[in-house]
């Protein structure tokens, strides 16, 4: 029987994976999302379910991480690992972070244009100003009520779409389960996996994780972990829902009527004419609530990383600090405006991070079987299986598209 009480305890414990689920729905979700439904129609609708269940193994084990050893991820790989291994994983989790600041400042930068009218660099320099503010400003708690309520809204927006396009929803159901794979879409299905297990991601649960009381002994914390899996478990749902709404959307409107998505601008554009100003609306309100909240949560991502790995502390009061804010956000002032198309990098970023992928899922997979690092927390036999089994094919996937790329099929 649940007591209120325990409903209290839950309660208490829910946040710290509702601004994970903010990262995995970003923008560039939204142009993976709309050229898997615009091209393939509801086909790669089995990669988002799998990606939730792949992130619902991962980021417990982050969150674990966390837990047990009071530290980050970034600073467990500093500490444990030899200099060479954690410097090289340090500069491809940087490079991760400027694929992941490509998509959400281009994004933020386009849902302004498309609500407000602004250039892309103004609605670029706006997002930026409001990542920095949030972070600098506000106390943590606090931004993780804000971020929650961005996320609240993205959501009721998807859901309104749903309401407005009709899908075919027979189709959808067996499309979230049903996997199909081929050299024309294993690009865009790669794309939408990185774009949903997001190692940026990873590391930040490791570290939010800590802004929950989890008690002073292994007993406390054992009966308390609970309650982070619920929180990781709500939260993901929540994101699961979104980012199949993206494709189911794309898929019936776009996919439904023959129409080709050059840009996220255009799929607006097409919107409109197809599904109504009221969904166009719906559009642009929550890609700017998008790419604002989940630039914020990558920045916080972004200090822990790089704090963590050069050994320094995380403290908002510091220089390091303050740049780590907004340093890896550059390369996408250059992209703008430099004219790059931008729906093209979008898709590109969120495939670096899949890339990037087994070089988190690895070190943290080492780190959480060790009995030495993480004592009763230590991966069961189970956990550690499957970890093995999707890092497996997250690199196997990794190894088709570099061979369908080498071979000109994506």
């Amino acid at each position: 029987m649940i007591t209120k009480e325990t409903v209290k305890k839950i309660l208490k414990f829910l946040g710290p994976g509702f601004l994970i689920t903010v990262g995995f729905i970003d923008p560039g979700n939204w142009a993976t999302n709309i050229e898997g439904g615009s091209r393939f129609g509801y086909t790669l609708l089995w990669v988002i379910t799998l990606s939730t269940l792949i992130l619902v193994v991962v980021q417990n084990m982050a969150a674990k991480v966390g837990i047990a050893t009071g530290k980050s991820l970034a600073a467990n790989i500093r500490e444990l690992f030899p200099r060479s291994i954690s410097t090289f994983l340090g500069i491809t989790i940087v490079l991760a972070c400027i694929a992941t600041d490509v998509a959400e400042l281009i994004g933020g930068a386009i849902g302004f244009q498309l609500l407000l009218g602004f250039p892309l660099w103004i609605g670029a320099l706006i997002t930026v100003f409001l990542e920095v503010f949030l972070i600098i400003s506000q106390r943590y708690h606090r931004l993780e009520r804000i971020i929650i309520g961005f996320l609240g809204i993205i959501a009721l927006c998807y859901v309104a779409e749903l309401v407005i396009v009709q899908p075919d929803w027979g189709a959808v159901a067996s499309s979230l389960f049903i996997p199909r794979v081929s050299r024309s879409n294993i690009y865009i299905a790669l794309g939408i996996l990185g774009a949903v297990v997001m190692p940026h991601n990873i590391f930040l649960h490791s570290n939010v994780i800590h802004s929950r009381e989890w008690g002073i002994d292994d007993q406390k914390k054992l009966a308390l972990i609970k309650y982070e899996k619920i929180d990781t478990a709500t939260a993901l749902l929540l994101g699961w829902i979104v980012n199949s709404a993206m494709i189911v959307v794309a898929a019936k409107v776009f996919h439904g009527n023959s129409m080709v998505v050059t840009s996220i601008k255009n799929a607006s554009q097409t919107l409109e004419p197809l599904a109504g100003p009221v969904a166009a609306l719906l559009f642009a309100v929550a890609l700017v609530f998008s790419g604002v909240g989940s630039s914020v949560t990558s920045s916080m991502a972004e200090v822990n990383v790089i704090t963590g790995f050069l050994g320094k502390p995380e403290d908002s009061r510091t220089l390091l600090y303050r740049i780590s804010t907004f340093i890896t956000a550059i390369p996408s002032f250059v992209i703008i405006v430099f004219g790059v198309d931008t729906y093209k990098i979008l898709i590109l970023s969120q495939v670096v991070l899949s890339i990037q992928l087994p070089f988190t899922l690895i070190p943290l997979i080492i780190l959480c079987r060790k009995k030495s690092i993480m004592g009763v927390f230590r991966s069961t036999t189970l956990e550690f299986i499957l970890s093995i089994g999707i890092s497996t094919v997250i690199i196997c996937l990794n190894l088709f598209l570099l061979y369908t790329t080498l071979q000109g099929g994506a």
